[in-house]
């Protein structure tokens, strides 16, 4: 929290050089009113003074500035006023620069105030990511792993997209998923699968037993108690992979989630599903039975999963984006790599600014495993 609040103090300093300006300002409109012809009255020019100080300044070098100015205007009425004190006309001017300056006091007071709470709503989204969606580590067993979150609302820092990861006696287990709807609903639904992921993935002797498991645990999780009709009305789209400390095959079993893309000597290839599932969460609809599927992961083989947000990210033309197209040729031998080149990639591509969440993961099996 310290760091956020810190942040928002950094841009006070250069703007303690930067209040020269309005104080010249008023001390040039000033002496050339002084000295002006009596007709000729500059004094209105010093309410631009204070209208420019919150561009660099905090509440209290606005009304800092605010003051020199009604004394400014006040040193300008005497002076040119003889036989009164101030005339109506400056009295009219002093007060329209008391007015603007209070409510230019007023305005940066409101605008830290929501500074403040920005960054404190920035700091538990931030904190919500790293405890529901923390990164994966960067060696599970004998593998390497890179993952990588990219959130559509700048704010947000975490959706519906998730991941995770389990290590078991034999390998690894591993689920990417997507969930249907954007904001909290959606960040609650992602970590309650992600919850019993993490609880099964270790206690279930099948893929596809873990993965009807979970299709149970959405269907529980997200209906509440003695409603029945609400199934299908939220579900989540997820792969989820079971890959071998020793062996070349990962198995699989797809619930209508983008396919992984196995990537080897720069060379893509997709690996569909042949026998899909539907979404975790449409059990209760379809009663399906989830097919264990396999390919060939290979040493040396980078794996590349995401989530729609990548594939269905466009450019200012509307065109997709195509991931097996763009990632081919490409060298990168170590996740992080490949992942920092896909996100700078991607980016490139929407022009900055993504419309949906998108989440990725990079599995490398070295060619040499440690043990």
């Amino acid at each position: 929290m310290s760091q956020g609040l810190d942040g928002l103090r950094r841009p006070d300093r250069p703007g303690r050089a930067l209040v020269a300006i309005p104080i010249a300002w008023i001390v040039a409109v000033s002496v050339t009113d002084v000295l002006a012809p009596p007709h000729i009255h500059l004094g209105p020019l010093l309410v631009a003074a204070p209208a420019i100080t919150p561009l660099f300044g905090g509440p209290w070098t606005v009304g800092l500035v605010a003051a020199l100015a009604v004394i400014a205007q006040t040193v300008i009425g005497v002076l040119r006023d003889t036989g009164e004190l101030l005339s109506a006309n400056h009295e009219a001017q002093v007060l329209a620069l008391l007015l603007v300056g209070a409510s230019l006091v007023v305005f940066c007071v409101v605008r830290e105030r929501r500074a403040r709470e920005l960054t404190q709503v920035r700091y538990v989204s931030e904190t919500a990511q790293r405890v529901v969606l923390p990164p994966l580590p960067g060696r599970l067993g004998p593998l390497r792993t890179a993952s990588l979150y990219l959130a559509a609302e700048a704010e947000a820092r975490i959706g519906g997209d998730l991941y995770a990861a389990a290590r078991t006696a034999s390998g690894t287990r591993l689920i990417v998923g997507d969930v249907r709807g954007k904001g909290l609903t959606a960040v609650g639904d992602a970590s309650l699968l992600l919850g019993a992921f993490r609880v099964a993935a270790h206690r279930r002797a099948s893929l596809g037993e873990l993965v009807a498991y979970l299709d149970r645990s959405v269907c529980w999780d997200l209906t509440e108690p003695g409603e029945t009709g609400r199934y299908g009305e939220t579900f989540i789209t997820a792969t989820v992979l079971d890959i071998p400390d020793r062996g070349d095959r990962v198995q699989m079993v797809s619930c209508g989630h983008p396919p992984p893309i196995v990537l080897r000597e720069g060379r893509p290839t997709t690996m569909n599903a042949r026998h899909p599932a539907p979404p975790l969460g449409l059990g209760e609809l379809a009663d399906p039975s989830y097919h264990v599927e396999g390919f060939p992961f290979l040493p040396g083989d980078l794996m590349l999963l995401y989530t729609d947000g990548v594939t269905e990210a466009r450019d200012p033309a509307g065109t997709f984006y195509p991931l097996a197209e763009r990632v081919t040729g490409w060298t990168e031998s170590d996740p992080d790599a490949l992942l920092g080149r896909l996100r700078r990639d991607l980016l490139h591509h929407v022009g900055g600014h993504l419309d949906d969440d998108a989440a990725m993961i990079v599995v490398e099996r070295p060619v040499t495993p440690r043990a």
